[in-house]
Formats: C-alpha cells, sequence, structure tokens
C-alpha cells in the first residue's frame, strides 16, 4: 500500500522553511506527499533586495510568488494545490484583517475546501501549525483551525457530504522544528569547534532567547541527508529569503552532527503508537499490514 502525506501551510515558502527534509525524506521512501498553500502570500513583503529590483515584485507579486513555488516543487518533487485564499497580511495591533482575506472567512468555509483535498488525496498522515499558528500570525492561526476541522470531519459522511467519499486522517502532527533543544544542541557542538567564533556569539544569543521556548516534540525524523535538498527549496522562494537570512548561518554539517532531525508533536492518532517516535508513519504502516 502506498503511503501518502499532506501538509497544509498558510504561504508559499511556509512548506521549505517548515519540513522541507522531511517532505523530500519520506519522498525518497516512496511516500506520496502533497504540500496545501492556503494562500498565494500577496501581502507578504520582498524581503531581498535583488528581487525587489523586479518589476514583477511590485507589478505581480502573487504571480511572482507562484513561479516560486513552482521551483520549489520541482526540487523537492512534492505534489502540490493552492487552496486559493487571499493573503491576509500581518496588521498592526488594532488593524482589523482585510475583507475577504483567509483570516476573514468563517472556518467552517474554509475547512470544507480543505476536506475536499483531503478526501480525494486520502491521505494518512496530516502536518500542520500548532494551536499558535507556530508563530501569531492570523494565517497561520486560521491554517491550524481549518487543519483541525479538517482532521475531524474528514472522515464524517454526514459533514460536508458534497465534498466527495468520507476519509478518516490516520495522524495529525504539529510541526516543532525550530526548537530550543535543537539550538541548544547546535550551540554545544559550536563550542567545541569553534569556541568564542562570531558565529557561536550568535548562537548563544538565540539560546538565550530560545530558552523561553519549552520542547514539546514527541517525534524526531532523521532528516540530515536532505539539508541541501531543503536549502535549495528555501532559496526558490527568493523574495522571502535575503542573502544573509538566518536560516543559512549554520552549516549543515554542524546540523548533522548536532541535530540531524526534524521535530514534531503528535497532537492526535487514530492508531495505536508510542511516546516518542522516530517516524510519523508509526503504526499506520502495522494498522495497513
Amino acid at each position: 500500500m502506498t503511503l501518502r502525506l499532506i501538509a497544509v501551510h498558510a504561504h508559499p515558502d511556509d512548506e521549505s522553511s517548515k519540513g522541507a527534509a522531511t517532505y523530500a525524506h519520506y519522498l525518497d521512501r516512496g511516500v506520496e506527499v502533497l504540500i496545501v498553500s492556503c494562500t498565494g502570500g500577496e501581502r507578504g513583503d520582498v524581503l531581498n533586495e535583488l528581487v525587489q529590483r523586479d518589476p514583477k515584485s511590485r507589478r505581480d507579486l502573487a504571480g511572482l510568488r507562484r513561479d516560486e513555488m513552482a521551483r520549489a516543487q520541482g526540487i523537492i518533487g512534492f505534489e502540490h494545490r493552492w487552496l486559493g485564499y487571499q493573503d491576509s497580511g500581518l496588521p498592526d495591533e488594532g488593524d482589523p484583517i482585510p475583507a475577504g482575506s483567509f483570516a476573514d472567512i468563517p472556518v467552517e468555509v474554509s475547512a470544507e475546501a480543505l476536506v475536499r483535498v483531503v478526501r480525494e488525496f486520502r491521505p494518512h498522515v496530516m502536518i500542520t501549525y500548532n494551536e499558535q499558528g507556530g508563530y501569531p500570525h492570523p494565517d497561520h492561526i486560521r491554517c491550524h483551525e481549518i487543519s483541525k476541522r479538517a482532521w475531524e470531519l474528514s472522515g464524517d459522511a454526514e459533514s460536508y457530504p458534497e465534498a466527495g467519499a468520507p476519509w478518516a486522517i490516520r495522524k495529525l502532527y504539529y510541526e516543532e522544528i525550530f526548537n530550543a533543544d535543537r539550538v541548544r544542541a547546535v550551540y554545544e557542538t559550536l563550542l567545541e569547534r569553534e569556541p568564542g567564533s562570531e558565529l557561536a556569539t550568535q548562537f548563544a544569543e538565540m539560546t538565550e532567547w530560545m530558552a523561553k521556548r519549552p520542547y514539546n516534540g514527541t517525534a524526531k525524523v532523521d532528516v540530515g541527508a536532505f539539508f541541501e535538498q531543503r536549502d535549495a527549496a528555501l532559496r526558490a522562494h527568493a523574495s522571502q529569503v535575503p542573502p544573509d537570512s538566518p536560516f543559512f548561518f549554520w552549516p549543515n554539517e554542524l546540523q548533522r552532527e548536532a541535530w540531524p532531525y526534524e521535530d514534531y508533536r503528535l497532537a492526535a492518532s487514530r492508531v495505536a503508537t508510542s511516546e516518542f517516535e522516530a517516524d510519523l508513519f508509526q503504526g499506520v504502516e502495522e494498522e495497513t499490514a
């Protein structure tokens, strides 16, 4: 039986900064992987000075980000769907969400669109963001909300009856990739190899900041062999990745030595599994054997 994984993200580029090595790992194992982008990223800022010079970044940012997504997809090899909603942007505190944008649409409406995708693709595992959206962007929070609703209702024949034949996903995970334990492990390895270096100083600051975020992971997937592929996919989203992006200042060899994992928290499961896992499909393969 072919195993299938769906990952639901808010914007194009999120799939490359939050799980691309995992998707490459499972594709290499023969798993079918589908990425869903809830919005087109139309209200995102262009963070790369070189891309800002491209007239398309001002004239057609949505089209530019679609081009970037196509390049990232080609690098990793996953299937991809646009859910079709407008980016909500990141309004200042007290400002309203733009009318008609993703975070403005009722959860039950957007969830039906995702349920349709789930029932068509029939995934065994879903990955999305935690209750805070990973960080409090309105689109990330709404992404969590519709993913959780799709998890709960995609297998219920009475919910969204016109959205296809019911399909119950077996396991739901929240990504926990950028976490305090990972940063600390890389920092400690760096101190052994390059004490007093500028990179060690940067990591000391990051370690102190990240200490306020407890580690909540329950699954460590060893994906170190795919870090270069992950980085290439992220660079494909050039509008969102300045050349000096902090994503790239930890060398991959250092990461492979200290923390060759991408981390996830098991949020819900319909199959028997263990408290800590090294494989997101643990329990699924046994159930279907």
